[in-house]
């Protein structure tokens, strides 16, 4: 037996040599007369040598991309083509370079006014010539504070000393009073003097759906040069010029002129506006607008126009007709922006006509067949339109300073005494 266990035990001795050998960094020789050393407790293996640490040790998390909350928009390349009004290129660039100076984001921009398209009662329609007009813009913004805290840093000559003064806080407040815009008005840029309003592009999209105050909705039923296009700004403006045909048509004979048409969609925005009952504003404003700017009313409008039930309009023609039948009428009634349809409504709550609960098809049938419907709509208008005007009028003076505000009035009561003086000679 003691033989036996003498020929097993330098089996059992290779093992633990070998793992002392892997463990330990010098030479370990194995002698016959020295007693096998035991494997090392674990706890005191040797470590591995950890990686030398860099400066993006630990290294940074991998970005993850998140998929947006809700899909993008996206429109068909031709939709709303009838938006885009085309302008002279020396235009269109000196429009595009004066917005490309501004290094706070705009999502939506669009220039407006006798600057950009020609306008009866200015002496001349370059905006660089002394006696030119203003070039007037509207900018619309995801955040307004942070819109305006970077504006106000890299162009601060725009804004009054105390707003400066107050932040970029203050001026996103006082821009959130209805009708929710700021103006930067008399600013020197690029060799002609400009007008820039901001509003946020959710303020700009319910006004162009609802028609809350009409005063952002009512410019953009008139000519508008777009310079940065937004795809949810599109599409609303595209609902909000439809509302302004449904709206005409049912202020309209059965046959009308183009010219009827776009005059009648041109004043929607001044009827109530607190300045056209002031010596503030050009009374033939409208007819100004509409009498030099014919082609371009014609293409926002011919291809919406044709679209609706009832209407009919020759390619080459100005002249209309439409059905005036009920029924016919009641659907443009009833697609009317949510907040006219909530005037209305309210206007003929006390009339004799069935509560809209019991039969909705026949009581928008009666309300289209009322003969004074014509009259409650322009009604509506004027109250819808006349408390936002006086507001904006209001902020004007905060946001452009007593100076400048002194120097607006003075060109506003030059114009209407322009348009005074025109009527009178014309009657």
């Amino acid at each position: 037996m003691f033989a036996t266990r003498v020929a097993r035990t330098p089996r059992h001795i290779v093992i633990p040599t070998v793992s002392i050998r892997s463990l330990s960094t010098e030479t370990v020789t194995s002698s016959g007369s020295e007693p096998p050393l035991p494997p090392p407790p674990k706890h005191l293996a040797v470590p591995k040598p950890s990686p030398a640490r860099s400066r993006l040790n630990p290294a940074p998390r991998p970005i993850t991309r998140r998929r947006p909350s809700f899909p993008t928009l996206q429109l068909p390349p031709s939709f709303g083509r009838n938006q885009i009004l085309p302008v002279a290129d020396s235009t269109r660039a000196l429009l595009e370079d004066i917005v490309s100076k501004f290094e706070a984001p705009i999502r939506y921009a669009f220039a407006y006014g006798s600057g950009v398209f020609e306008q009866d009662g200015y002496t001349t329609a370059n905006p660089a010539s002394k006696d030119g007009p203003m070039l007037d813009f509207m900018f619309a913004v995801t955040h307004a504070s942070h819109w305006h805290s970077i504006n106000m840093n890299q162009f601060p000559g725009h804004y009054p000393l105390y707003s400066r003064m107050l932040g970029s806080s203050f001026v996103s407040r006082v821009e959130d009073i209805t009708p929710g815009v700021w103006f930067n008005a008399f600013v020197p840029m690029k060799g002609v003097t400009i007008k820039y309003g901001v509003t946020t592009v959710d303020n700009l999209c319910s006004d162009l759906l609802n028609w809350n105050s009409l005063y952002l909705a009512g410019r953009m039923h008139k000519p508008i040069r777009i310079i940065k296009d937004d795809a949810r700004v599109r599409l609303t403006q595209q609902v909000n010029l439809t509302s302004a045909i449904r709206t005409a048509l049912l202020t309209l004979p059965e046959n009308f002129s183009e010219t009827e048409l776009f005059e009648r969609i041109a004043g929607f925005s001044y009827a109530g506006d607190i300045r056209m009952l002031l010596p503030a504003e050009n009374r033939g404003k409208v007819g100004n607008i509409v009498r030099t700017q014919g082609p371009q009313f014609r293409e926002l409008y011919h291809r919406l126009v044709v679209a609706l039930p009832g209407v009919h309009w020759p390619a080459h023609s100005s002249n209309i007709q439409q059905d005036l039948a009920p029924h016919t009428r009641a659907v443009h009634l009833r697609k009317l922006p949510k907040n006219l349809l909530s005037h209305l409504t309210e206007h003929y709550a006390s009339a004799d006509i069935p509560p809209r609960e019991v039969d909705e098809s026949m009581y928008w049938t009666r309300l289209a067949s009322d003969p004074k419907l014509s009259l409650a709509i322009q009604h509506e208008l004027e109250g819808i339109v006349r408390y936002p005007s006086t507001v904006q009028t209001i902020k004007g003076v905060v946001s452009a300073g007593f100076g400048k505000s002194l120097r607006y009035a003075g060109n506003k009561v030059g114009k209407w005494w322009k348009g005074f003086g025109s009527g009178q000679k014309s009657s």
